[in-house]
């Protein structure tokens, strides 16, 4: 091994060598595309890829252009090459499979030289790699700014072709095994969490009891056991919901005073103990808002509807949510459970043109069980105990997916820079 001369780098194999980005690619100022003239959206996890295909993939819908923009004046990529984007430099390099065309917003290179194009893909989504290019990044209103001259200056590694091929080869290899045991790990934590989701359910609704039942009257919730109730939520709880002081008023913020909004807790959130901001006495009483007593559940009437939370303090909301405050004796903990596990429900009675808002009538009125204040301990109890265990399991998941990315980083590293022979 020998030293590179470059602090990212470190050491390399001594038959390598270190050059220039501009002496291994040069940049692509060609615009349409005579082989396939079809619009590419680049991206983080897939590469440039077709718009159409991008959007089948995710969630999101790809960034439209302009009505009767003409694609022949877009700038030309042909499969291998290399995609920069001017703004919003986060996750490398994207290398395209395909031909087609993209937005001026990005710079495309290729090769000039004998490469394994696989090979700088790697390189190029390398994290000690994206760190040295955010180095020269210009930082902007809204993003970063990165040009080629900034990559085509900047020394990298370049093996010998067969190297190349062998590391690159190696990196598929390895990075589809931990790729596919990351994916098979996210689904076996969603089918823990409908599996938590289910035995809620099944524990504050009586349907795993073996006992004499007797029918509810509400159509979604069928038969229940003999000894429990069903109750609207308005003859539980005192039901009110907050305001949101004006924010040019500086003597309305920044006091003693806790105020939460739907933002401040998450969705498997137990206990929320304050907010991102705190209010001032003059903004609680020129608001005419009400504190909430320790040990009662805020309700998100939207933005989404139906997380559930306890407070562990005193404190008052925003008009996104609703405090309930217990008017009898009862379990917190098993009417966190149940109101938790009816989101659903909540949804359908949820209305609204800019977002989907549930009343304070609507829910109110709406009907929940209210079973002896002894098997609501009971079960709360139950829960405690079976959520964690669950919990447990998500959370060993969730570790064994965070320790895989980061053997993954480490590993494309040790291979592109070789320090690790392959």
């Amino acid at each position: 091994m020998k030293d590179s001369g470059i602090d990212w780098i470190g050491k390399i194999p001594d038959e390598w060598e270190i050059e220039k980005g501009k002496r291994i690619f040069a940049q692509r100022n060609e615009r349409g595309n005579t082989i396939n003239l079809e619009l590419l959206s680049p991206t983080q996890k897939y590469g440039v890829i077709p718009q159409t295909l991008y959007e089948e993939l995710t969630t999101y819908s790809a960034v439209k252009l302009k009505e009767g923009t003409d694609l022949s004046q877009l700038k030309t990529v042909h499969k291998g090459d290399y995609c920069i984007s001017l703004r919003s430099f986060q996750g490398g390099f994207e290398y395209s499979k395909y031909e087609g065309v993209v937005s001026p917003a990005y710079q495309i290179f290729y090769a000039i030289k004998n490469i394994d194009e696989c090979y700088y893909k790697y390189l190029f989504k390398d994290q000690t790699f994206i760190a040295k290019m955010n180095s020269f990044t210009m930082s902007l209103r809204d993003g970063k700014n990165i040009s080629f001259s900034d990559f085509g200056n900047t020394y990298i590694p370049f093996p010998p072709l067969s190297e190349q091929t062998k590391i690159a080869g190696f990196l598929d290899k390895k990075c589809s095994e931990i790729d596919s045991i990351i994916e098979e790990s996210k689904n076996s934590i969603e089918e823990y969490k409908a599996w938590k989701q289910s035995v809620i359910f099944e524990a504050v609704t009586g349907k795993n009891l073996s006992c004499k039942k007797k029918n509810s009257g509400i159509e979604w919730l069928g038969e229940i056991p003999e000894t429990w109730e069903v109750r609207a939520l308005k003859t539980i709880f005192r039901i009110f919901s907050g305001t949101t002081p004006k924010s040019d008023r500086t003597e309305y913020w920044d006091g003693n005073i806790k105020w939460i909004t739907p933002a401040d807790f998450k969705t498997e959130d137990v206990y929320v103990e304050n907010g991102k901001r705190n209010i001032s006495e003059n903004g609680f009483s020129d608001c005419s808002l009400e504190l909430i007593p320790i040990n009662n559940l805020i309700f998100s009437k939207r933005a989404p509807i139906g997380k559930v939370c306890i407070n562990k303090n005193e404190m008052c909301t925003n008009q996104g949510c609703l405090a309930c405050v217990k008017k009898i004796n009862l379990s917190i903990k098993f009417f966190y459970y149940l109101l938790s596990s009816l989101t659903e429900y909540f949804e359908v009675l949820g209305s609204g043109t800019t977002f989907n808002e549930i009343s304070l009538t609507s829910f109110s009125d709406f009907k929940v069980l209210f079973p002896p204040l002894s098997e609501q301990t009971k079960i709360a109890g139950f829960l405690d105990e079976k959520c964690a265990q669950i919990d447990s399991l998500i959370s060993e998941k969730q570790l064994l997916i965070k320790d895989l990315a980061e053997y993954k980083k480490s590993l494309i590293f040790e291979a592109v820079t070789g320090k690790r022979r392959v």
